[in-house]
């Protein structure tokens, strides 16, 4: 190509976008923006430009900005994922956007997250439980680099709610805890440092809202924007919940 060719033309984006407003009454609508594709530009870059130049009563979540906070996750295409990892040259020229199901929706593609996840942490006791009064001052226990590796592993969970949203079960069940709930039951129970057995944790995950309602569709391994295994998690707590359901 000659030095003196011009550049090619940018690619012209439509953004079809589900609007709706709780509280404000109406069907919820698509409503379609256009723009031009910049080098690099992902899905949280365009919907800021359509806010800042075109529509600032626009509504969507973002915190980090670097896939670690979870907040800017919505439907892509009906798909589950992060507007600030999902690049839009990945993506045909047009394309939908629309709040994850099952949660509670704000406005247009925000959604409160945040309350389906305190309710189900407190739900499960998602803490440390430990017997008698912690000694802060005292040496803390070495932990196998394996089982150190494991727990950190079901720990890097962002609660980002892409998991529940993609899940059959959560979205015919209101109770279900879902994959984000499971994935934690099995972190704690690896950890020596929790003083439950499985008595405990059957008590809180032993039935259709918990380990046996899933279905094992696995829509929320395949969607898991950070690459957690959560079949594998599944899989591990289903026996042992199967185990102490037989006793």
């Amino acid at each position: 190509m000659s030095r003196d060719a011009p550049a090619p033309a940018p690619r012209r984006l439509t953004l079809h976008v589900l609007r709706s407003h709780a509280g404000e009454g109406g069907e919820p609508r698509f409503e379609a923006f256009q723009l031009d594709e910049s080098e690099g530009m992902t899905l949280f870059i365009a919907l800021n430009e359509i806010r800042a130049t075109m529509d600032p009563s626009l509504q969507f979540d973002f915190v980090c900005r670097a896939g670690i906070c979870g907040s800017c996750a919505m439907l892509i295409n009906g798909k589950p994922g992060l507007a600030c990892r999902t690049l839009t040259r990945d993506l045909s020229s047009e394309f939908t956007l629309a709040p994850l199901p099952v949660f509670e929706v704000i406005g247009d593609l925000s959604v409160n997250t945040g309350r389906w996840m305190r309710a189900m942490a407190e739900r499960l006791e998602t803490w440390i439980h430990e017997q008698g009064t912690p000694d802060l001052d005292a040496i803390e226990a070495p932990m196998e680099p394996a089982l150190a590796e494991a727990i950190y592993e079901a720990d890097r969970c962002i609660e980002c709610g892409c998991c529940v949203a993609a899940c059959g079960t959560a979205q015919m069940r209101a109770d279900f805890i879902g994959a984000v709930g499971l994935n934690k039951i099995a972190r704690f129970r690896l950890d020596p440092r929790d003083r439950r057995d499985d008595t405990d944790y059957y008590a809180l995950v032993g039935d259709d809202g918990g380990i046996f309602g899933c279905m094992s569709l696995l829509g929320c391994h395949d969607v898991c924007p950070k690459g957690l295994s959560l079949r594998s998690q599944l899989a591990y707590l289903r026996r042992k919940m199967a185990a102490q359901g037989l006793r």
